[in-house]
């Protein structure tokens, strides 16, 4: 049976003396934290020799009170010292309210903080890149370890449920092109021209950019949230305990089928923003679609549908890395799964707009205008 704690006051030629004994355990304080408290003179030392186990109730008792009457606590063993230093750091007072800040001073705070934090994460998704770079390389090497089955799988996640309401967004997308390019070409008297603006708009920059907006959206959150809740149960550290690695096994499949589904879904997305285009004109417009399908061939170069397909795999690869490195960057609690899926959409939408504006100056500068 535990021996209950308690005190002895000394007197030694440095003065008193406090000679704590027992178990300074929750179970068997008892009523030593009350008599603690009682003593009132000045004493020089708390003496742990005594002392044959101790929790943290037992040393936030001994560091309150050494703290209380300015004592040096000896005779206590390594184990004791440390919890009693572990318990003594976190005696700080805290706030109730934060410090005044100037708001400028504060404003000009949350711009750096946001900068360097963009940076930070930029540095930290290039490395994941080269990562990903880096698995890719080693399954060409090894061909065994090419999980066909994994990338099959998001082939249907990505791509085949995502067809409905891609379709429908990039038929409704189509709508309002036509209808707001016929009011205004109408004050022209040149409502043909909305085949032009239909078609041109459509292959060379929304078909694909509307379609990486929604795979953001809908597979970029997931594979972020997937990954985070694998990293929260630990499945990342007990697959690398395994000999299996997370790049090759969780990012490479879905970065995979990202990138192969995107120019897919890309050209479906113009296709049929391009049918509704065609559906209002032939409503509103009274162009027949026969009409419309010559007119397009005639005014849309190929190189508007080369710029898509081209650009679509770069959006693919954004969008991929962006989940999947916000995913593996969970560390906390289930709170931050939620703030790293957010992150992956914002920073996936970011980068795909950012690039799709170099893409434009590219494409011109390539005279394919």
């Amino acid at each position: 049976m535990n021996k209950a704690a308690d005190l002895v006051e000394e007197t030694r030629d440095g003065g008193a003396v406090i000679r704590l004994l027992g178990h300074l355990s929750i179970a068997c304080l008892r009523d030593l934290p009350a008599r603690l408290d009682a003593v009132t003179g000045p004493v020089s030392a708390i003496d742990l020799s005594g002392v044959e186990h101790m929790d943290t109730i037992g040393a936030w008792t001994v560091h309150r009170t050494a703290k209380r009457l300015g004592s040096e606590v000896t005779g206590g063993n390594d184990d004791a010292q440390r919890l009693i230093e572990a318990v003594g750091k976190l005696d700080e007072p805290v706030n109730i309210r934060p410090d005044y800040v100037p708001p400028l001073q504060r404003v000009v705070g949350q711009i750096g903080e946001a900068v360097v934090n963009s940076f930070t994460t930029l540095l930290g998704l290039l490395g994941f890149f080269g990562a990903t770079l880096v698995a890719s390389w080693n399954v060409i090497r090894h061909p065994s370890k090419f999980r066909v089955n994994a990338v099959v799988q998001r082939f249907e996640v990505v791509g085949v449920s995502a067809l409905g309401i891609i379709g429908l967004m990039s038929f409704l997308i189509g709508i309002v092109i036509a209808q707001q390019g016929s009011v205004q070409l109408r004050q022209f008297g040149m409502e043909m021209l909305t085949i032009n603006l239909v078609g041109r708009l459509t292959f060379r920059e929304l078909g694909v950019l509307m379609t990486a907006i929604m795979v953001a959206g809908r597979s970029g959150s997931a594979f972020a949230a997937q990954l985070g809740t694998m990293k929260l149960t630990e499945e990342v550290d007990a697959m690398r305990t395994i000999g299996v690695s997370p790049m090759e096994a969780l990012v490479l499949p879905r970065t995979l089928a990202v990138v192969i589904m995107m120019p897919l879904l890309g050209f479906y997305s113009s296709i049929v923003a391009v049918i509704g285009g065609g559906f209002l004109c032939a409503v509103s417009l009274d162009i027949p679609p026969i009409t419309f399908i010559q007119r397009l061939r005639e005014v849309v170069p190929i190189t508007d549908l080369w710029v898509g397909l081209l650009k679509a795999p770069v959006f693919g690869i954004i969008i991929a890395l962006s989940g999947c490195f916000q995913g593996m960057q969970v560390k906390a609690n289930a709170e931050e799964v939620g703030l790293r899926t957010t992150s992956a959409v914002v920073q996936a939408i970011f980068l795909v707009i950012v690039i799709d504006a170099f893409f434009a100056v590219f494409f011109t500068w390539l005279g394919w205008n």
